[in-house]
C-alpha cells in the first residue's frame, strides 16, 4: 500500500491552504446526513464504507468543494491509510528519538559505476522512469506470485497498484508501491551490492524448487535498473516496509557518493503498511522531470502496458455556477420598475446573477491501460478495435491496409500485431525506422532497431513485439545478437508475408496495386538481399509486359498465359514502356505470342537476376546472345551462315573491336540487324545505369562492360545488299560506309550509346543528300525550260488537227 500519501499538492504555503479540506468519496457521500456528517478532513481514522470497505479521499482546491458529485474517487482496499495531511515531499522530520542512521560502503566503486550509468549504459536519461516502474511492478509481481501460499501477505491490503506525485516547485518525484517491500537486510544485499538483484535471487530459487514453469517474469528489482535513478537525481531515499517485518527502514544515498545510510523510519506520518517509497530528488538540470504532465507522458510511452494501474497526481477541473455580487446601481434600477399585483402587495422581480468559473483540483488519474490489445484474443478484437489502436499508436490517420495479430510458441514466445501502412513515409534508403515498438513483459524497451527485428526490406511494416525472454544488454536498450533473435526475425518475416500476400490475393485489386505503388521497390530490394525468402518475394512482385495492355501482371500470370511450347519467362529492360516495347528484340516473340516482361524500374532487371527462376522457369533476357526460342532448324541455319558467311566476316573485319563477332539473327523478322549483349554481360540498360552512376569516371566500368555481338537479317533487303557488295566489291567506300551507319543506328535501336554520335549524324546527311540530289529538282526545271522556249510556229497540218468548237442547237432547230 501506499504509506507516504502525505505530500503536498504542490510545496508552499498557499499549496497547504488549499489542502485543507478532503471530500469524501461516492458512496460515503451517498450516506452522509445531517445526523451523520462526513469525517472531519482532520480526523485521521480511516472512513467506513457501509460495506465494511476503506475509501481514499480526495484533496481538492477548494475548501468547500464537495467531489462526491462530480469525481468518483479512488479504491484502495482494507488498510488504506486516507485522511491524513499532505507535507510536501521536501519537508524534513526531525524527531531527536529517531535511531542514528548506520553508514555503509559500497561493495564496489561506485563512482565509476555512476560514469558507466550516466555517459554509456543509458542513451537517454528518461528511461530512468521505466527502470523504477519496471522495478515497482516487479514488486508486486513476487507478492502476488508469493501471496498465493501465503495470504497473510496481504493482510495489510490487497490492492496492488504504483503511484507517482511530483513536486515541481521543488524537484521532487516520488513512486510508491504496494508491492512485497524490503527488510533491513535485504536493502543491504539489492541497494548495497552493486547491480545485485533480488529478482534474480527470487527467480534462482525458483529454478532450484523446480517451480521456474511458473509465470514469474520479472525485470530484475533493484538491479542495476535501481541505479538509473541517479541519471536525474543528486539524492536518493528508498522507504520501505516488508510484510515480513514490523519496521520500517529508510535507505539513502547521494550521487557520486561511496556510501549509503540505512535507518529505522519513526515518523509516524511516514509509516506506511506495506511497500516501497522511493524519493528522487532531481539534479538542477533535470528538475523539468517533476512536471506532472511530463510524467504522465513518460508512463504512457514506456509504462502504459504495465499489467498493474499506475496513478499519477494531476491537476483537474470542473465548471460551476457561482453568484455574482450585484452592483447598487443596477439594484436600484430594477427595484424602480416594481410591479403591484391584487392586494397591493409589491413583489420584485429579482433574479440573481451568475457565472461560470472552473474550480481546480488535484487528484489521483489513472494513466495505464492494463490490458493490451495484443494480448487479447484476436477473435475478440474487432477491426475498429485494430485500426484504432494504430492510429493511436503511430499517429495515423488512415487506416491500415492489412493487419496481422498472431502468437508464436516454441523456443520463443511473443505476440505481436503487425500493420501494412495505406501511406508511405520512409525511404528505401532508411536503414532506421521507429515503426516495431518493442516490449518486454509489457514495458518499452526501444522503437529504434537496424535490422534486428526485421530486415530493410520491410521496415514499411509497423506493429509491436511484445516477448517476456528477449536478452537485452544490461541497460535493456539494444537487442543482443542470439539464436533467439533469429528466430523471432525469421517468424516475424514469414508473417509479413501472410498479410502481404492476402493484400494480393484481395478481391479488390485496386488495394493491392496501391500496395505496390507505395511499396514495390521494398520488395525489388527484398529479392537482392534476402535470398532465403525468394519464393515468398516473387509472387508478390509485378511487371509490364507486351501483352498486358499496359497493366501490371504477377509472375503466376504470366506462366498460366504460357504457350505450351515455352520453356523460359523472357524479359526486356528499358528506359521506358515505349521504347521496351518497340525494341526489335520482341519481333519474333510477337510473331509466335510468347509474352515479355517489360522492364522500366531501375531494379526490375536487377531483381529478376537475383531470382534466376520461378516455377521451375528460368528467367531469359532477350536482348543477349544464344537465344533459343525452340524453333531451330539446323540444316536452313548451316545454309544460310554458309551463304552469310563471307559476308560476316566481311562486316567484322570493318567493324574491327566495336564487336565481338558477326552471326545470323533468329529474333529479327523486320529489322535489318540488331546490336546484342553478351551471355554474362550487361545489357544496354545496366549499362546506362552504371554509367550514370560512375559520376562521370567511366574507366572503372571498361571491365564490366562485354563486347557486343553483331546479329544481321538475312531476310532483309539492306542485308541482302551488303551480301552483294561484298562479293562484288567489297572495297567499296559506299559499301563500308552503310555498314558503319547500319552498326551505329542498330546501337541506338538496341538502347546502347554511339560513340560518336556527331560522326553518326555526318554519314546519315551524306547518305540523305546523295539520295535526295535531283530527286525535287528535276521536275521543276523541265517545266521552267519549257516555259522559256518560243512557241513553235504553226504548220498546215496543225491548223488542220485544231478542234472544232461547236454550239449546241435545241431539238427543234435545223443543223
Amino acid at each position: 500500500m501506499l504509506g507516504a500519501s502525505r505530500r503536498s499538492l504542490c510545496a508552499g504555503a498557499a499549496a497547504r491552504r488549499h489542502a485543507a479540506a478532503f471530500a469524501v468519496s461516492a458512496d460515503a457521500a451517498a450516506a452522509a446526513s445531517p445526523a451523520n456528517p462526513p469525517r472531519s478532513v482532520t480526523n485521521r481514522e480511516p472512513a467506513v464504507a457501509p460495506h465494511g470497505g476503506k475509501r481514499l479521499f480526495s484533496v481538492l482546491a477548494a475548501p468547500r468543494l464537495n467531489v462526491a458529485n462530480n469525481m468518483p474517487s479512488l479504491k484502495l482496499g482494507e488498510g488504506a491509510l486516507v485522511g491524513r495531511r499532505f507535507e510536501s515531499s521536501a519537508a524534513a522530520v526531525d524527531s531527536s528519538d529517531a535511531p542514528p542512521a548506520e553508514k555503509f560502503e559500497y561493495q564496489a566503486e561506485v563512482n565509476r559505476l555512476m560514469d558507466l550509468i550516466v555517459h554509456s549504459l543509458y542513451s537517454n536519461k528518461e528511461v530512468f522512469l521505466r527502470e523504477l516502474v519496471s522495478n515497482a511492478s516487479d514488486a508486486l509481481d513476487k507478492l502476488r506470485y508469493l501471496s498465493v501460499t501465503e495470504a497473510d501477505l496481504l493482510k495489510d491490503g490487497s490492492e496492488l497498484y504504483i503511484r507517482i506525485q511530483t513536486d515541481k516547485d521543488n524537484g521532487i518525484i516520488t513512486i510508491t508501491d504496494s508491492g512485497i517491500g524490503m527488510t533491513r537486510q535485504e536493502l543491504v544485499d539489492s541497494l548495497g551490492t552493486i547491480a545485485s538483484s533480488g529478482t534474480a535471487k527470487f527467480l534462482k530459487t525458483l529454478k532450484e524448487s523446480q517451480e521456474a514453469s511458473v509465470d514469474s517474469n520479472l525485470i530484475g528489482q533493484f538491479g542495476v535498473g535501481f541505479y538509473s535513478a541517479f541519471l536525474v537525481s543528486d539524492k536518493v531515499s528508498v522507504s520501505t516496509k516488508s510484510p515480513k517485518s514490523d519496521k520500517q527502514y529508510v535507505w539513502e544515498s547521494e550521487a557520486e557518493s561511496n556510501s549509503y545510510t540505512i535507518r529505522e523510519e519513526t515518523d509516524p506520518e511516514k509509516l506506511i503498511p506495506r511497500g516501497t517509497c522511493l524519493t528522487l530528488y532531481l539534479k538542477r538540470d533535470d528538475k523539468g522531470f517533476a512536471h506532472p504532465e511530463r510524467i504522465q507522458k513518460l508512463v504512457k510511452n514506456y509504462s502504459q502496458f504495465v499489467s498493474f494501474p499506475i496513478y499519477t497526481w494531476q491537476e483537474k477541473g470542473f465548471t460551476k455556477e457561482v453568484e455574482v455580487d450585484e452592483d447598487p446601481a443596477e439594484a436600484k434600477t430594477e427595484g424602480d420598475g416594481a410591479k403591484t399585483e391584487g392586494d397591493g402587495e409589491i413583489k420584485k422581480e429579482t433574479k440573481k446573477k451568475t457565472k461560470t468559473v472552473v474550480e481546480k483540483y488535484w487528484d489521483w488519474e489513472l494513466t495505464n491501460e492494463t490490458q493490451p490489445i495484443w494480448l487479447r484474443n484476436p477473435r475478440e478484437v474487432s477491426t475498429e478495435e485494430y485500426n484504432e489502436f494504430y492510429k493511436k499508436t503511430f499517429n495515423e490517420y488512415m487506416d491500415p491496409l492489412a493487419s496481422s495479430h498472431f502468437t508464436t510458441e516454441g523456443e520463443v514466445e511473443f505476440r505481436s500485431i503487425l500493420y501494412v501502412p495505406a501511406t508511405k513515409k520512409e525511404d528505401i534508403t532508411d536503414r532506421k525506422t521507429k515503426n516495431i515498438r518493442l516490449y518486454v513483459k509489457r514495458v518499452f524497451i526501444s522503437d529504434d532497431f537496424d535490422g534486428e527485428l526485421f530486415p530493410r526490406y520491410l521496415s514499411f511494416v509497423k506493429g509491436v513485439v511484445d516477448s517476456n525472454d528477449l536478452p537485452l544488454n544490461v541497460s535493456r536498450e539494444i537487442l543482443q545478437e542470439s539464436r533467439i533473435v533469429r528466430i523471432m526475425r525469421k517468424r516475424l518475416v514469414r508473417k509479413a508475408f501472410d498479410m502481404i500476400l492476402g493484400i494480393s490475393c484481395s478481391e479488390n485489386r485496386d488495394e493491392y496495386e496501391a500496395f505496390w505503388e507505395n511499396y514495390g521497390k521494398f520488395l525489388k530490394l527484398g529479392c537482392m538481399e534476402d535470398k532465403e525468402n525468394h519464393k515468398r518475394i516473387a509472387p508478390l512482385l509485378r511487371f509490364f509486359s507486351s501483352q498486358s495492355n499496359e497493366e501490371l501482371i504477377s509472375l503466376d500470370e504470366y506462366v498460366e498465359s504460357m504457350k505450351p511450347e515455352q520453356k523460359a519467362i523472357y524479359y526486356i529492360a528499358g528506359d521506358s514502356l515505349s521504347s521496351a516495347k518497340n525494341a526489335p528484340f520482341l519481333e519474333k516473340l510477337n510473331e509466335k505470342g510468347y509474352e515479355v516482361l517489360l522492364l522500366i524500374d531501375p531494379m526490375d532487371e536487377v531483381s529478376l537476376q537475383n531470382l534466376n527462376s520461378y516455377k521451375d522457369k528460368s528467367f531469359v533476357d532477350i536482348s543477349k546472345e544464344d537465344l533459343d526460342l525452340g524453333d531451330k532448324n539446323e540444316e536452313k541455319e548451316k545454309e544460310i551462315k554458309q551463304e552469310y558467311s563471307q559476308t560476316c566476316d566481311w562486316i567484322k573485319k570493318r567493324l574491327g573491336e566495336k564487336v565481338a563477332r558477326v552471326d545470323i539473327s533468329n529474333r529479327l523478322s523486320s529489322s535489318p540487324c540488331v546490336l546484342v549483349a553478351a551471355k554474362f554481360g550487361w545489357s544496354a540498360n545496366m549499362e546506362r545505369l552504371m554509367r550514370a552512376q560512375s559520376i562521370g569516371d567511366t574507366s572503372s566500368l571498361d571491365f564490366m562492360r562485354s563486347r557486343k555481338v553483331f546479329e544481321i537479317n538475312p531476310d532483309h533487303e539492306i542485308i541482302k545488299g551488303l551480301n552483294a557488295a561484298c562479293r562484288s566489291n567489297p572495297d567499296d567506300s559506299e559499301a563500308l560506309k552503310a555498314i558503319d551507319i547500319l552498326f551505329e543506328t542498330s546501337m541506338i535501336s538496341s538502347g546502347f550509346t554511339p560513340d560518336n554520335p556527331t560522326d553518326l549524324s555526318s554519314k546519315i546527311y551524306d547518305m540523305m543528300s546523295a539520295a535526295m540530289a535531283g530527286k525535287w529538282a528535276t521536275q521543276p526545271q523541265h517545266a521552267q525550260t519549257s516555259q522559256q522556249q518560243p512557241a513553235a510556229p504553226s504548220s498546215p497540218e496543225s491548223e488542220l488537227l485544231e478542234a472544232e468548237v461547236v454550239e449546241p442547237v435545241g431539238a427543234d432547230q435545223q443543223i
